[in-house]
């Protein structure tokens, strides 16, 4: 028989050692968990532990353990009872300056930790959570694209009177000229200026001309929406606290979402499925909103909108800043008794124009406008038909009684709830294009525990099948073959 040297057995030894010991972790389970992060970019502290301890000891709630995890507050516990329970007093005493979520925790010894042993990560199947299959609504980002170009062709061909109407048609710009002379200056023109629209001249109308995007832009506008909708989406769900999320591409259009641990359907879906932002505009003090309503025509330069309560108010076309400037949010209570705030925080972009506004419009009023898409699908005479809506609505109309840029607060939010989703949709950032969720499961944590028993049994089961097989046919040589395999 051949004989392996010292050296060669050594490291076999040393092999197999290492192997058992990075894979010791996954014996030690999960502790149900919730999980506690700030709503700011501020570094949790030990007075942040100490203020948890306090709530859930006033709560009778007893925990296993608690400490910190990256920046989060970790609260194990030995039963699901007390977690849920933890779960609810936590958002009901400090939803306003934490995010609370539910989780689940590797039960795994600190010495191991350090040694950077982890547990295998466990999908949905086994674990538990929710998975969602969402779509993005490509329609919207050509419409959208269209729009943005409408508006920069008009500015383009305005300054030397080239056009005599211009109007969208579906995913069509339709320019009609003044004269059929300038119809090769103004092609020249697009054709310099956008390189990825095409022009295309009417056969029977040589003073008609048909602008549109073409099919590669088309397709990169495309692929870069779903891009950023798939950061954004990630963004979220960083925010709601999830551990080991899957956000991935599915398709050209879809993006799959895979949320282990998270049991509250309703708060994923309000957090994902929103493509939400904000706009900061003028309010417009010459005109009379009620005027506006009566005869159904906005007057030049500005665009009638409502109140929650249904109020109208005329607010100016010109946007000072918008979601995509935002660079920071964070909630809280005003202490001056106002109620529940959003602090803002915006780029250099949005902090100058802020800043020129607020300087020449002192006393004026400035409107927050809340602008949220939708898509929902109904039933129309038995079919599936896409609804999109946008809802937009004023969230509150400030006299402005000073100078300011880049830092302010948002008041007239109804609760500390909805100050709080603001918050985090706004840090998170805008949707690129609105989604609409197609497919919704929800796993279950028992059935996960019932699959890894049984496959537990199964495994148990072979093995001792296949030992008494090695000794039945191949006796003593099968019972030494049966200790290399044990």
């Amino acid at each position: 028989m051949k004989k392996y040297s010292s050296i060669k057995n050594t490291a076999i030894i040393f092999i197999i050692l290492v192997s058992i010991l990075y894979a010791v972790p996954n014996i030690f389970g999960s502790d149900l968990a919730v999980q506690l992060s700030k709503n700011t970019d501020e570094l949790i502290t030990k007075s942040d532990i100490g203020k948890v301890k306090r709530v859930l000891n006033n709560g009778n709630i007893p925990i296993k353990s608690i400490g910190l995890n990256n920046n989060k507050i970790l609260v194990r516990f030995n039963d699901n009872t007390s977690q849920l329970l933890a779960r609810d007093i936590l958002k009901q005493k400090l939803s306003n300056n934490y995010i609370v979520a539910l989780n689940l925790a590797p039960s795994i010894p600190k010495w191991l930790s350090i040694l950077g042993a982890k547990a295998i990560s466990l999908g949905l199947d086994l674990r538990g959570g929710v998975h969602f299959l969402i779509e993005v609504d490509m329609d919207t980002v050509i419409s959208t694209a269209t729009d943005k170009y409408l508006r920069e062709l008009r500015t383009l061909l305005r300054s030397d009177r080239l056009y005599k109407s211009i109007k969208k048609e579906g995913t069509n710009i339709i320019v009609q000229l003044k004269d059929a002379k300038s119809r090769n200056k103004v092609v020249d023109l697009i054709n310099s200026e956008f390189t990825d629209l095409i022009v295309t001249i009417d056969d029977k109308n040589d003073k008609l001309l048909t602008v549109s995007i073409s099919n590669d832009a088309q397709k990169d506008l495309k692929r870069n929406v779903l891009k950023q909708n798939i950061i954004t989406l990630k963004n979220r769900v960083n925010e709601l606290g999830v551990a080991e999320p899957v956000v991935q591409q599915q398709g050209l259009s879809r993006i799959l979402v895979q949320l282990p641990g998270v049991q509250d359907t309703t708060t994923a879906i309000d957090i994902l499925g929103t493509a939400a932002t904000l706009e900061f505009r003028l309010v417009d003090e010459q005109a009379d909103p009620r005027t506006t309503v009566r005869t159904g025509k906005n007057p030049i330069g500005s665009k009638l909108y409502y109140f929650k309560d249904g109020t109208p108010l005329l607010l100016k076309n010109r946007i000072i800043a918008s979601g995509d400037n935002i660079i920071g949010a964070s909630s809280g209570l005003d202490q001056e008794g106002s109620g529940p705030i959003v602090n803002i925080s915006l780029d250099s972009v949005g902090g100058r124009s802020m800043l020129e506004t607020t300087k020449k419009y002192l006393n004026n009023r400035m409107a927050v406008v809340f602008i949220e898409n939708k898509i929902e699908t109904v039933l129309v005479n038995g079919k599936e038909i896409k609804k999109r809506s946008i809802t937009k609505e004023i969230i509150n109309a400030a006299t402005i009684q000073g100078t300011f840029s880049s830092r302010f607060r948002i008041t007239g939010l109804d609760s500390l709830n909805e100050a709080s989703n603001l918050a985090l949709l706004l840090r998170a950032g805008s949707l690129s294009a609105p989604i609409e969720i197609i497919e919704e499961r929800t796993v279950g944590p028992s059935l996960g525990s019932d699959n890894i028993k049984k496959g537990v049994m199964s495994v148990v089961a072979g093995f001792i099948l296949v030992l008494l097989f090695m000794v039945f046919r191949y006796k003593v040589f099968g019972l030494i073959a049966n200790i290399a395999l044990t």
